[in-house]
């Protein structure tokens, strides 16, 4: 039996393998981003966030995330893990807060439950496409008329 490779693609081990991505709280940093925005590939942290993680590590925001030492990243990985709700434990929560407004019945836990806009939006226009209101775009209503 002979084998097919595809020459287009490299394997994915060596892509793997072949980097030194720091990985912080399960997710892979970008090595070729500033630290202080790489950081807010990690869910829960944006920028203000990232910037006051870097000024408690005593790192340069400036820095690329490849250049960091292995002692900078686990002083980062120390304080996000620790410090931080970030990642699958912020997902579980903002979910639990949802349902725990739905199973009491309120009002934004019955408008997350339709899947509508829960704080205060107007319905009447903005929101076609999650209401399943959705309409074709017409001309000016008129046919033209055909030449004989």
């Amino acid at each position: 039996m002979t084998q097919i490779l595809n020459l287009h693609y490299p394997p994915i081990i060596s892509i793997i393998s072949g980097r030194n991505m720091p990985r912080i709280a399960g997710v892979n940093i970008p090595d070729n981003k500033r630290i202080e925005i790489a950081l807010t590939y990690v869910y829960g942290i944006g920028r203000t966030l990232s910037n006051k993680i870097l000024a408690q590590a005593k790192i340069d925001p400036n820095i690329r995330a490849q250049k960091l030492t292995a002692e900078e990243t686990n002083r980062l990985r120390e304080i996000i893990e620790k410090g931080l709700r970030v990642e699958g434990e912020l997902r579980r929560e903002r979910m639990m807060n949802i349902k725990r407004l739905r199973d009491i019945g309120s009002y934004r836990g019955i408008r997350h439950a339709k899947g509508l806009p829960v704080r205060g939006q107007r319905t009447k226009t903005n929101t076609r496409t999650v209401r399943g209101n959705t309409r074709k775009t017409m001309g000016s209503g008129r046919r033209a008329a055909e030449k004989t």
